[in-house]
């Protein structure tokens, strides 16, 4: 009698370790399936740049873009903070580098030139950057011709593409007369000339690194 109880509680154990990993793979499955991604994300694997922008109180313009990059979040991270090399690709910046690191926090400054239409102007801009490799990359101003310009970068890892969504965010006021709709034009037009930018360098470096293995 001791024997059968003892042989069905082994049988009870082994029915519940089964069920329980039939439970957990059908859970992994369902959180790496397409059928959970977004819309805006599917737009965004299928080479979608999706910009919003809002009116902020004070005159601040918010934008929000956000672009997928066949890269690791690594790479991504590297392209952003490659600000001595942003002149060689990234549109409308003339010259830029970085002036100072402790490890912790960077100051850089850029140069560039910005507008649309009669609205062009050269702009300079010194800020301090700083966050959590690779996944929060942190950015405001210090001097220069914005009285505004704050944000961040978010680097969210793609597990099943291999890939990174990058989402950039800030808030922005110039610190020269600009209409409020000429620097939302602005912002319309440059956010995704940066994204695609930062996606074809560290698309680039991916393969580049791979093929080097």
């Amino acid at each position: 009698m001791q024997i059968l109880i003892s042989m069905t509680r082994r049988v009870v154990q082994l029915l519940l370790v089964v069920t329980f990993s039939v439970v957990s793979t059908s859970a992994i499955a369902v959180n790496i399936s397409p059928d959970s991604l977004s819309g805006d994300q599917m737009k965004l694997l299928n080479g979608e740049i999706i910009v919003s922008l809002s009116s902020l109180p004070d005159g601040v313009t918010g934008v929000k873009g956000t672009i997928y990059i066949a890269a690791s979040p690594k790479k991504v991270w590297e392209v952003i903070n490659d600000y001595d090399n942003h002149k060689n690709f990234v549109p409308n910046v003339i010259d830029s580098g970085i002036l100072s690191d402790n490890g912790t926090e960077k100051v850089m400054f850029e140069k560039g030139i910005s507008g649309l239409f009669i609205f062009r102007k050269k702009i300079n801009i010194k800020m301090k950057v700083w966050g959590e490799n690779p996944k929060r990359l942190y950015f405001e101003r210090i001097e220069g011709d914005f009285k505004v310009y704050r944000g961040e970068w978010l680097l969210v890892d793609y597990l099943l593409g291999q890939g990174t969504f990058l989402i950039y965010k800030a808030e922005v006021k110039p610190d020269f007369y600009a209409p409020e709709f000429a620097v939302r034009n602005v912002q319309r037009r440059e956010c995704p000339l940066m994204l695609e930018a930062m996606k074809k360098r560290a698309e680039s470096s991916a393969i580049i690194a791979e093929k080097s293995k």
